[in-house]
């Protein structure tokens, strides 16, 4: 078994399409992208789609694939994933998974597990919920269900922590305990790279990036999508907060803070999701590639 994943994670903004394709270039290889938000060919900016340019340099596989309006799950994307790998190793020892979804990257490396089945009762009782006192009274309520669990998700989206409470709920168990404890054994080695930095430089350059969004048209983009903003594709970080200016329930300053914000508490839940998995090997984003490459040769032999 000489195929190998090169799995490249880390927090928002900290440059791993930059290095993915680097390492795409020099291995002559293709990209699988693990970043949820960008599934949609909907959302662009706000979700820090590659740019055309970078797109051109290396082959990527599901970025925005699908529209906001359909479903897709994780367990779907397992298995869309896994057949296009099968394929990529056909033509090359090599194939790049990269993304800061660290939910969509296990389910690749380890596997999902099977869940209970959820009755229609539970869903609309916690849609009923969300409806009535919000997002923040589901929040609540997994904290007390799953104190574990709430401290790995992005508690700012709602379709997942509604998922982890449909499922304590169902089961009476915490939905933690669902989750994969031994991985599944997959066909290809995994070498496993994580980019990060001093919080204060993450924090800086996320701060940065909403800003060239912000300039590159994201009050546009958003605008277009408000008759759509009921949809879960649409409740993440980047829309939700302009969705309130819209609506002028904030103002324009303010709603941008929340993006950074909300954008500078998501990297800290990936960094903390990340940081538990032994088998990353982590770089600064100063890298030099050539030590990254020679670490990918090492891992290999």
């Amino acid at each position: 078994m000489n195929n190998t994943l090169i799995v490249i994670v880390g927090p928002t903004a900290i440059g791993k399409t930059s290095l993915s394709i680097q390492l795409a270039k020099h291995l002559k290889c293709e990209i699988v992208s693990a970043d949820s938000r960008q599934f949609y060919k909907e959302m662009s900016i706000g979700t820090a789609v590659p740019s055309s340019n970078e797109l051109e340099q290396a082959k990527h596989h599901f970025i925005q694939h699908k529209s906001i309006e359909e479903y897709y799950s994780v367990g779907d994307f397992e298995k869309d994933a896994l057949d296009t790998m099968n394929k990529l190793f056909t033509k090359n020892e090599f194939v790049i998974l990269v993304g800061g979804s660290g939910l969509y990257v296990d389910a690749i490396t380890k596997g999902l597990d099977s869940f209970p089945e959820i009755s229609e009762d539970v869903r609309n009782a916690l849609k009923k919920q969300y409806d009535t006192e919000g997002l923040e009274s589901l929040q609540q309520q997994l904290k007390i269900a799953d104190p574990v669990y709430f401290e790995k998700v992005d508690i700012q989206n709602t379709h997942r922590v509604m998922r982890a409470l449909e499922v304590c709920i169902s089961s009476g168990k915490p939905y933690s305990s669902f989750i994969t404890k031994t991985p599944k054994k997959r066909p290809f080695h995994i070498i496993k790279i994580g980019i990060t930095a001093e919080r204060s430089i993450i924090y800086d350059r996320i701060n940065e990036r909403v800003d060239i969004m912000i300039k590159g048209g994201l009050l546009d983009e958003v605008k277009g999508l408000y008759p759509y903003k009921s949809l879960n594709a649409l409740n993440t970080v980047g829309y939700k907060e302009i969705f309130h200016f819209i609506e002028d329930t904030w103002d324009l300053d303010f709603a941008i803070s929340e993006i950074k914000k909300n954008t500078r508490r998501f990297a800290k839940r990936q960094l903390t999701w990340f940081k538990k998995d032994l088998e990353i090997q982590w770089f600064d984003y100063q890298y030099s590639i050539k030590s990254i490459l020679l670490y990918i040769t090492k891992k290999s032999l």
